[in-house]
């Protein structure tokens, strides 16, 4: 199935942020707006596009190209009456286009969920399918929304004015080519709009709705939207098995650090390896013994921690999510996570002297806190549904936090025998519940 974007607009309201560039172009979080678009499509395996330019088409054609560092296809076709309504520019790709297709707007932001439902939806061959929400959060401008009634799941009227609705169009649609006869008819019936075509179907019982369900979306067409936008994205980046200190201490920091990041060339595998090198920093001044480089150390494994949690959100927010990031960023964690234990086994044995006492501490530790990295898969994956986020997630956020105050308060073998017990009979606990489930 081929994706057709809408991209020939200006997009005067943007006017301040979008820099002189078409409003498809205006980076949002690190990416395009339009490219946000295509790589929310390549998430529910859309792999073929047509964009239709207009405004400064050149400039978008220049950006994305022919799509193949997205991992995808994009074909261009023009609009010169770009001026007009959005209608003119759907109806120019009826030339490219011999099959159903999904219509999107390139300056809609939303749950690539929501498309996959769309992609998989068992269709009549005229049917049309819009995507409504019927229960619009507060942020959605109700004064420019395109309003919706449905009815038994069809939708009856459409139109900004509408007086009686009961939900707002997402921008999102699944159509059959005789959306463009419909087209046609509303242009020749003076009607421009989108709007007017897909109320044409709905008056024949053509057009479909599907809810949003409560995923989140937004039309990016004022500074409040893209700002909005923004803190949706951001928000978006929280976990469901993010620990209390991430999610209450690291994610509020990490997040600010990230969104920051993701507007440099950085990668997401820089960033884990940073973080790594942060925290073989942190165990060498940890092994110092010395309460000043201890504390340093202590507070660097609790930077690393935070660090450590940007990777994952730039490759979230610039869709370059892989299984071999995630994968080396666990075999770095893991060597890291060795390092400081290390450090602070050797720190407190030069600077107290004592025995065994401190080794065998500093293994159960050691040993304790990667299994208890390595039964957190397993567990996150079965139990995650259940808590839904709530309780307490005893993880590699939890550890690195009791570093940092075990060094802050120099009590490094208590922190090692608080580490050896917990860590291990959290993994213990875990085998447990999951014999039972």
């Amino acid at each position: 199935m081929k994706a057709v974007v809408i991209a020939a607009g200006m997009g005067s309201r943007l006017s301040s942020i979008r820099n002189n560039r078409p409003k498809p172009l205006t980076r949002l979080l690190g990416l395009s707006l339009i490219e946000r678009v295509i790589l929310t499509a390549r998430e529910a395996s859309i792999r073929e596009f047509v964009v239709v330019v207009g405004y400064l088409g050149s400039m978008i054609k220049e950006e994305l190209g022919d799509g193949s560092r997205y991992g995808v296809k994009i074909t261009y076709v023009e609009n010169h009456e770009w001026q007009r309504g959005n209608a003119v520019s759907v109806l120019k790709a009826r030339e490219v286009l011999n099959e159903r297709f999904l219509l999107l707007m390139s300056d809609h932001v939303f749950d690539p969920a929501v498309l996959k439902e769309v992609r998989d939806l068992p269709l009549d061959e005229e049917e049309c399918l819009m995507v409504v929400d019927g229960k619009p959060d507060d942020y959605i401008d109700m004064e420019d929304a395109t309003r919706v009634m449905v009815r038994e799941g069809r939708v009856v009227g459409i139109g900004k004015g509408l007086r009686e609705y009961n939900a707002v169009d997402c921008g999102i649609f699944s159509c059959p080519l005789s959306l463009f006869d419909a087209l046609q008819e509303s242009i020749g019936q003076g009607d421009e709009t989108l709007s007017g075509g897909m109320q044409r179907l709905a008056d024949r019982g053509r057009l479909r709705a599907h809810d949003m369900n409560g995923r989140f979306w937004i039309d990016v067409d004022t500074e409040d939207a893209y700002r909005k936008a923004e803190e949706l994205l951001s928000r978006a980046l929280v976990k469901p098995t993010d620990g209390f200190i991430s999610r209450y201490l690291n994610r509020p920091v990490s997040i600010r650090f990230s969104r920051l990041l993701v507007k440099t060339s950085i990668t997401p595998d820089a960033i884990s390896f940073s973080a790594f090198v942060l925290s073989l920093l942190a165990a060498m001044l940890l092994s110092h013994g010395d309460y000043l480089p201890v504390l340093a150390g202590g507070i660097l494994v609790q930077v690393s921690s935070i660090l450590d949690g940007c990777d994952g959100e730039v490759a979230r927010l610039k869709f370059q999510q892989s299984d071999y990031g995630a994968w080396f960023d666990a075999v770095l964690d893991r060597y890291a996570d060795a390092a400081v234990i290390l450090g602070l086994t050797y720190g407190w044995w030069i600077a107290n002297g004592d025995g065994p006492g401190v080794w065998l501490a500093g293994y159960l530790a050691l040993t304790g806190s990667l299994m208890n990295s390595y039964t957190a898969i397993k567990y996150d994956a079965v139990m995650s549904k259940e808590r839904n986020g709530q309780g307490w997630r005893f993880g590699r956020d939890t550890r690195s936090f009791l570093v940092m105050l075990g060094a802050v308060f120099n009590q490094l073998f208590c922190l090692l025998v608080a580490l050896a017990v917990v860590a291990n009979f959290v993994s213990v606990r875990r085998l447990c519940v999951l014999r039972r489930v």
